[in-house]
């Protein structure tokens, strides 16, 4: 029996280390097509769908925090509720209860993400509301309306759970597909338009001034933000994909100036969070019994290395800093 829960789970019984260590030996057999895609072990799908979340969002994350609106991406975080519920009931009903399909909810996020900025927009310039007052309007609102809907429209799913919470345990091959999709999708638009992005974060003056218009890559940016975190809600929740768009990319700031960078290492430190909160969970289900929220686990993990890096960066952290107010203070 033990052999055969081996076969179907090569990380059954191991701790933190061993774990670690199963998931390099192999990560180089899968490289050199020993193991078959399809052949993947449940932990296997689990890191590689929450590292391609991770470089997506790292992506994303970095121009959010340079353009000053990682409030949006929140608001945007509760408003895909309202999409989620819209798509679930709409193809559910098309489909004799086969469920919501992912095209489905790219779109109904899509649009739900055009209607939050519109919105945010519209009452700051017409209502004359302070942006953060705006953003706070139009989000508790429609979070809340997707409450009621997922309570009145999925009485017999946990559509509302899963969407807000995430469920990494539930997580299928086809999801790799999604986020790698979109992940592709990402890189292709920072493949030809990294410079603009980067030129209208900076300076839109000077953006304007050549022609290029900030409002469209505000809007485009929107939309990376609404594709990409639909398809982390599985893993993540739509909540808890602002962690991985804020959390990585600040640790990579506080280590380098260089925007581009900012980009690799946000996306190296979000890879580096998900392998280990996926090791986490499985040593303390190994060794204590206890079954944590996999997706809980990686954004604490994310908070913590953010913690380490603020505190212990030689000249920059925290430490140095407060060394180097008593020694001033001394002189």
């Amino acid at each position: 029996m033990y052999h055969l829960l081996m076969q179907a789970n090569p990380y059954s019984n191991l701790n933190f280390f061993q774990f670690l260590w199963q998931l390099f030996i192999r990560a180089a057999l899968f490289i050199m097509g020993k193991i078959p895609f399809d052949q993947l072990a449940t932990d296997e799908i689990q890191v590689g769908v929450l590292a391609g979340i991770a470089i997506s969002s790292a992506m994303v994350g970095c121009f959010l925090i340079l353009r000053r609106m990682t409030m949006l991406a929140n608001s945007l975080s509760h408003t895909l509720l309202m999409g989620i519920v819209f798509a679930y009931f709409f193809s559910t009903n098309k489909q004799m209860g086969s469920g919501a399909s992912m095209q489905a909810m790219i779109v109904a996020s899509l649009i739900m993400g055009f209607i939050t900025a519109f919105l945010t927009e519209f009452l700051s310039q017409t209502a004359k509301l302070q942006e953060d007052a705006s953003l706070g309007l139009v989000f508790t609102t429609f979070f809340a309306l997707g409450i009621v809907l997922a309570t009145l429209l999925t009485r017999s799913a946990h559509i509302g759970i899963e969407a807000v919470m995430g469920n990494a345990d539930a997580l299928v091959l086809s999801d790799l597909w999604w986020v790698y999709s979109v992940l592709f999708f990402n890189a292709i638009l920072y493949l030809f338009f990294f410079k603009e992005f980067a030129l209208t974060s900076f300076d839109s003056s000077l953006a304007v001034a050549l022609g290029f218009s900030p409002i469209f890559f505000n809007y485009l940016l929107m939309v990376q933000v609404s594709i990409t975190s639909i398809t982390a809600f599985r893993a993540v929740g739509v909540l808890l994909v602002l962690a991985f768009m804020t959390g990585p990319p600040l640790t990579a700031r506080l280590l380098t100036h260089s925007l581009l960078k900012m980009v690799l290492g946000g996306a190296i430190i979000g890879v580096i969070s998900a392998i280990l909160g996926v090791a986490i969970t499985r040593h303390m289900w190994t060794v204590y019994g206890m079954a944590l929220s996999t997706s809980g686990v990686v954004v604490c993990t994310i908070f913590f290395l953010y913690f380490a890096v603020a505190f212990f960066t030689p000249g920059r952290g925290l430490l140095s800093q407060m060394r180097k107010g008593r020694l001033s203070s001394l002189s």
